[in-house]
Parts: C-alpha cells; structure tokens; sequence
C-alpha cells in the first residue's frame, strides 16, 4: 500500500507542473482601434456617407413635397364637412375623402419603401466594411506584435503607442478603394398556401 500511495504522490509531482506549464498563456499585447474614426476617415466611407446623406435628403425632400398637396386637400375637404353643419357628405364629398385617404396611404407606404431602402442601403455598407476588417484586424496586429485587439470605445484609458486606428484605416483604404452604395434587391417572398 505504501509503494502505491508513494508511487501516486511522485507521479503527481510530475504531472502537476506540466499541466501547469500546458495552461499558461503568453502576456497580453493589446492594441487599440476607434473603428468609429476608421469608418468616418477611410475615403471609401467618406464617399459613402455623402450618397447616403443625398439619400436622405431626397426622402426629406419627397416628404415635404407630399405633404404640400396633402395638407392643402385635407384642409379643402375640412372646409366642406364643417360647411355641412352635422348633414351627412355627399357622394362627391365621400369620394374627395376616400381618393385622399388613397393618396395619404400611397405617400406613406412610398417615404416608408424609401426609408427602408436607406436602411437597406446602410446596412450593407456596414457588411462590406465588416467583411473586409476582419483581415486587417489580424494584418496590424501580427505586424505590430499585438495579439488582443480592443475597440477604443470600450476601453477608460489609452496611450497613443498602442493606437492602430491610422493602420487600420490605411488597410481599409487599401483593401476597400470603394463600396457598392446601393444594396441589392430583396428576394420577394413566396406566396403562402401553394
């Protein structure tokens, strides 16, 4: 019983310390990138952003002029229902209300499609970006001898020596000369039940 109990506690002191040895992990070397920055500063993006705030100012611009000839016939049709005096509209009446309905629905739904196109739009931009940064993530830290790589927003405090955000940047620019501003169309849907 001795030699076993003996026998366990030497090969426990050899296993130990590999085990050990096995689990360390090398230091950190961080680095830190405003991809807040990159995203504003890479001229891809900055071209980008110009199309996408043209965008918006055209949907801006197709709201304010639905609205013109919308609020004009609202206020018409009001007129003629408190001319009324509590008597039931006629079918004229009726049809100017209804056909104005019709066109308020049709305003919405138009500014609501554009909208989402925007989004649309947005969002893919996002992924070409996304797509192309992973690499470079790994580019700048492999040649800076980084090997944890932290987004400057989710950090208190930093140095400039460990900022890669302008090498970061500098690959974007490099990989990404441009971006594809309009995202491709949605697949329709299939109809239900057939």
């Amino acid at each position: 019983m001795k030699k076993l109990l003996v026998s366990a506690a030497v090969a426990a002191a050899f296993i130990a310390p590999a085990a050990a040895s096995a689990q360390a992990l090398p230091a950190a070397v961080v680095a830190v990138v405003d991809l807040d920055k990159v995203t504003t500063d890479c001229t891809a993006c900055k071209s980008a952003a110009a199309t996408l705030k043209g965008q918006a100012n055209a949907l801006a611009a197709r709201e304010t002029a639905l609205e013109g000839p919308l609020k004009t016939e609202a206020q018409s049709i009001q007129a003629a229902i408190d001319a009324l005096a509590s008597k039931q509209p006629d079918a004229a009446l009726q049809a100017r209300i209804k056909a104005f309905q019709t066109k308020q629905q049709a305003g919405a739904a138009e500014l609501s499609r554009k909208q989402q196109e925007i989004q649309r739009n947005q969002q893919y931009i996002q992924q070409q970006i996304g797509t192309k940064l992973g690499p470079i993530y790994q580019q700048v830290m492999q040649r800076r001898g980084a090997n944890l790589l932290v987004e400057a927003g989710a950090t208190l405090a930093t140095t400039a020596a460990i900022d890669v955000t302008a090498d970061v940047t500098a690959g974007l620019n490099a990989s990404l000369p441009s971006l594809v501003t309009t995202a491709p169309a949605q697949a329709q849907q299939a109809p239900q039940g057939r």
